[in-house]
């Protein structure tokens, strides 16, 4: 197989693709990316045990804190609804005439260096901008955004993943152009069957505007992050993701807002995104990557906005953090620890969406893509007081978490409530957040089931490897009740559906917690688990998919193409 991967047949824009490729990755060598013995879903050969990461002290960086990324004055050429000079073979923007880009921004897919840790070498990844994590946006509601995507990766690669990408903004409500349809990748010369042409960039038009014109359906903490298809996982996890952030007039993102109307949050140096990731490192340090472990592949160092276990000096008051679960299979299932003792912390929001109201939380548990914004005040603890932000999920492997505990969890984060306090703190949390959409069932038009599994050599959508071929086609306008099943016995599959947010009505038959009664993107399926959600489909037609954010299950096909028709 040669060192990059190309595929030169040419369909039509969105014309099913043959299932006749299957479920290889390709591999150029020997690198410090290294592979291990494959392990297939059916558990018939396993891997010869792995030796552990080197050793790595914790809390020997600080963790690192973006600032937002600062928009173009202008892009040459002008990005416009129509495809540019030398842009990929993209359909046309179709929200473009009533939300025409009032921002644009610049983003160079490249080679950068990086260094995880002091006392492991600093090494080559893939980044936006060539940063791990990519640069963080913020982004307001009624202010529409382009941004131009430029592919500089190199043509050959060794190891794992794909110099071709599709970016996916996880998951706001975008046209399925700009969306990150898996197979809509591109690079300068070769481009995925649901484009017209190779392109050495591609512009994503963002409108910035609520599903269905309502206020209610606004999100918050979101990410990007490649969506290749087949190389999702190893695109990923050399480490092109970054974190979208977007405001509006009630989550304004000023804790000190005049507007009586705003939640006042804790803002600015005080609302900080925490990506959490698994990495595992060969014997020299390098970060290495399982490409034929269909299971999943766990890492045994815990990154924190690309750091090894960092630590982070905070005022004594409120924060509000935004965390993401961003490595390949892993599900977490975190606390917050003082003196050992595991303390309490208010989650506000769940895959972005604010609840109706807060929830007091001992614990918050994610699966891959999943998020959640917990306010934590640091005013409760003595100056100089540390704390952890601390796992108790035990992985074997990337099937699943196991039943039993940790009997002493893993510490990703230390906090150390040593920092002066700036100035009051005016930020808050109400009793009420943001009124959640009604749940109208006299606009559900159809049921439908969707079982997650393993045959044909690999994972499965109701028996059906993905083939680009809609599995559905729900008629926009509508809403419909979609039933997830895992039924592949001892696997966890946490289901992303692109485009809408949905909400749980059922989870085994019982109503959903307090903290799965808002909207969520992405539903966590255990062994034999269901979930009932209520999804409805407005404003784009178009091309989208429902996939396990598991990413090796989706590199394996477990993903599923749906319509939206108009």
């Amino acid at each position: 197989m040669t060192d990059r991967t190309e595929s030169r047949e040419k369909l039509p824009v969105d014309a099913p693709r043959s299932a006749s490729r299957r479920l290889l990755f390709r591999t150029a060598g020997a690198s410090a990316a290294g592979v291990f013995a494959p392990k297939l879903a059916t558990g018939q050969v396993l891997p010869p045990p792995r030796p552990p990461s080197p050793p790595t002290t914790p809390w020997a960086e600080e963790l690192p804190v973006q600032q937002p990324k600062s928009p173009e004055s202008s892009l040459s050429p002008t990005p416009i609804g129509t495809l540019g000079e030398g842009e990929a073979g993209r359909a046309d923007h179709q929200a473009w005439a009533g939300s025409p880009a009032q921002l644009m921004y610049k983003i160079d897919v490249k080679v950068g260096s990086h260094r995880f840790h002091p006392e492991l070498p600093t090494q080559e990844v893939w980044g936006y901008d060539g940063k791990v994590p990519g640069p963080l946006f913020h982004a307001r509601y009624g202010q529409p955004i382009v941004v131009r995507f430029r592919n500089q990766l190199p043509s050959s690669v060794q190891g794992y993943g794909s110099p071709d990408i599709s970016v996916h903004l996880h998951n706001l409500h975008t046209p399925s152009e700009s969306d990150g349809y898996p197979e809509d990748w591109f690079s300068a010369t070769a481009c995925g069957p649901t484009l017209t042409r190779a392109g050495e960039y591609k512009d994503y038009h963002y409108p910035m505007v609520y599903a269905g014109g309502d206020s209610k359906e606004a999100l918050g903490t979101m990410w990007y992050h490649d969506h290749r298809h087949d190389f999702t996982a190893g695109n990923v996890y050399r480490g092109l993701a970054g974190f979208f952030l977007a405001f509006d007039g009630l989550d304004s993102g000023n804790e000190n807002d005049p507007n009586t109307g705003a939640l006042r949050l804790p803002s600015g140096e005080f609302d900080v995104p925490l990506m959490l990731a698994d990495r595992y490192f060969d014997s020299g340090g390098y970060v290495s990557f399982d490409q034929f472990n269909q299971d999943g592949f766990i890492g045994d160092k815990w990154l924190v906005n690309g750091k090894v276990q960092p630590y982070f000096h905070v005022a004594p008051r409120k924060y509000r953090f935004r965390l993401l679960a961003a490595g390949t299979a892993r599900i977490w299932d975190l606390q917050l620890r003082y003196q050992n003792r595991v303390q309490s912390f208010i989650q506000i929001s769940s895959d972005g969406n604010l609840f109706a109201s807060p929830v007091l939380r001992s614990n918050v548990v994610l699966g891959a893509a999943e998020r959640a914004d917990l306010v934590i005040d640091f005013s409760r603890f003595p100056v100089g007081s540390e704390l952890f932000l601390t796992n108790r999920l035990k992985h074997l492997d990337g099937r699943k978490a196991e039943v039993d505990l940790l009997p002493t969890p893993d510490q990703l984060l230390k906090f150390i409530v040593d920092r002066p306090l700036p100035g009051p703190d005016n930020s808050r949390v109400l009793s009420r957040l943001r009124d959640q959409p009604t749940i109208d069932m006299a606009q559900v038009a159809a049921t439908r089931n969707f079982n997650f599994g393993r045959s044909s050599g690999g994972w499965t959508i109701n028996d059906r490897l993905f083939d680009g071929r809609p599995i559905c086609t729900p008629k926009m306008g509508t809403a419909e009740i979609w039933n997830l099943r895992n039924t592949s016995g001892g696997w966890a599959h946490p289901v992303h559906i692109h485009f809408e947010e949905g909400r749980i009505l059922k989870r085994n038959g019982i109503d959903p917690p307090a903290w799965e009664r808002g909207r969520k993107d992405v539903f966590l399926l255990g062994p034999n688990e269901n979930v009932q959600v209520y999804l409805r489909f407005r404003d784009f037609p178009g091309k989208y998919i429902m996939h396990c954010h598991n990413t090796i299950h989706e590199d394996h096909a477990m993903m599923a193409r749906f319509d939206i028709v108009a």
